[in-house]
């Protein structure tokens, strides 16, 4: 009489190795129903979130166009107070990013998200009710607040129907938005300069905040319609776009991408100190912040092309994410803190300077070269723990392989 006597490891090693048969068989399959997935996710939620970025920027950056028109004039600016203006709108936006995508991890981004771009519209649209320096301040600050909870928003949108390898090339595409706002809000400013001013006794600058403002809010209607939740939600367009099926597998693809060191606390004041603990990110922050300063120039571009009489006005032209909640606020911190580029480089535009702002000009190249080698330094941080991580597979594959050769398999 003979007992069947298995080696715990012997079995182990064979039910991996069904397992990774049946992996095989099905990876065709898994790589068809993800292309179907993604190309859905390209054709709504893409363009949604693209258009509602370019009104984003439209909105908070169509004073620098109303400064052609008699925009300082009719609000009696003098001295500095266009550079307030423009800076105090990102104190603002520094103080609404992190709360707001803190909260949006508990929330519906369906709701949530054009309910913040609904508001924004109106307050940006409410600055052509404004008659004076202390009215406008108020609106700028105000704006700022609103406007906030979207990019950092539509970033963790993204992050969370898309994986790492498709994400980067979405963003991409969604800073594309910003690309064609800047080049057609000249454009925007010209028609409604040259068509509109005076008409209905309402000065042209004053149109150009009212029917931009009208245009976001639209997009806000279409909005509440079309954006998703999270893929493990049954609420919003995902339920009608999605069957329960391919949401679960949307939620599936994504809960494999993730690394093995996962944490369990879904806390998002836990999630707030991962981020805060994340030595990248201070990096990224240092690399945004001088990127935005660096770009400053933009709230000025039209009157410098003006002051050399080239237009008139009416032409112008990886981190380790362990949880959601720490991937939210990462993203939020590193826009927060970029804004502090927004609030200061302002002040380096003096009006005496106008127009070859020559100190500016120093500050903005200054500003370039360290944003390059802030880049430059997390390229090397990066490849370092890049090769951490295939070292430790590396290490982990070969004890797998040397199991097999124990048991002859």
């Amino acid at each position: 009489m003979t007992t069947d006597i298995k080696d715990p490891q012997i079995e182990h090693l064979d039910a991996s190795t069904t397992e990774k048969s049946q992996v095989l068989i099905t990876d065709e399959a898994w790589v068809q129903r993800e292309k179907k997935l993604v190309r859905r996710l390209d054709w709504t939620l893409m363009p949604m979130l693209w258009v509602l970025y370019l009104f984003n920027y439209l909105d908070r950056n169509n004073i620098a166009q109303a400064k052609l028109d008699t925009f300082e004039k009719d609000l009696g600016l003098t001295g500095n107070q266009f550079n307030v203006a423009v800076s105090i709108l990102n104190v603002g936006y520094m103080l609404m990013q992190l709360p707001s995508n803190m909260i949006l991890t508990r929330v519906r981004p369906s709701i949530y998200m054009p309910a913040w771009v609904a508001a924004w519209s109106v307050v940006s649209a409410s600055t052509a009710l404004v008659h004076n320096f202390s009215g406008l301040i108020a609106v700028r600050f105000i704006l700022g607040i609103t406007e906030a909870p979207f990019f950092p928003g539509a970033y963790y949108v993204l992050s969370c129907w898309y994986t790492k390898k498709e994400l980067a090339l979405r963003i991409a595409i969604l800073y594309s938005g910003l690309v064609l706002a800047t080049a057609i809000s000249g454009l925007l400013a010209a028609g409604i300069f040259s068509g509109l001013s005076g008409a209905r006794d309402i000065a042209g600058w004053r149109w150009l905040f009212i029917i931009e403002g009208v245009g976001s809010f639209i997009a806000a209607i279409v909005a509440f319609f079309v954006l998703l939740d999270y893929p493990e939600s049954d609420t919003g367009a995902g339920k009608w776009l999605f069957t329960e099926e391919e949401r679960k597998f949307a939620a599936e693809r994504m809960a494999r991408q993730e690394v093995s060191n996962q944490e369990s606390n879904r806390s998002v004041w836990y999630g707030l100190k991962l981020a805060c603990m994340d030595y990248r990110m201070w990096i990224f922050s240092f690399i945004l912040i001088s990127n935005h300063t660096a770009y400053g120039f933009n709230n000025f571009y039209p009157s410098i092309v003006r002051g050399f009489n080239l237009g008139s006005r009416t032409l112008g032209c990886q981190l380790l994410s362990q949880t959601p909640e720490k991937r939210a606020c990462v993203g939020a911190i590193i826009n927060l803190m970029s804004q502090l580029g927004n609030i200061w480089s302002p002040y380096f535009f003096s009006p005496g300077d106008e127009p070859r702002y020559t100190k500016a000009m120093i500050l903005m190249v200054a500003f370039s070269v360290a944003s390059m080698i802030g880049c430059w330094t997390m390229k090397l941080i990066l490849r370092r723990d890049n090769k951490k991580l295939i070292a430790a597979h590396e290490a982990d594959w070969n004890m797998v392989r040397d199991g097999y050769d124990v048991c002859g398999c």
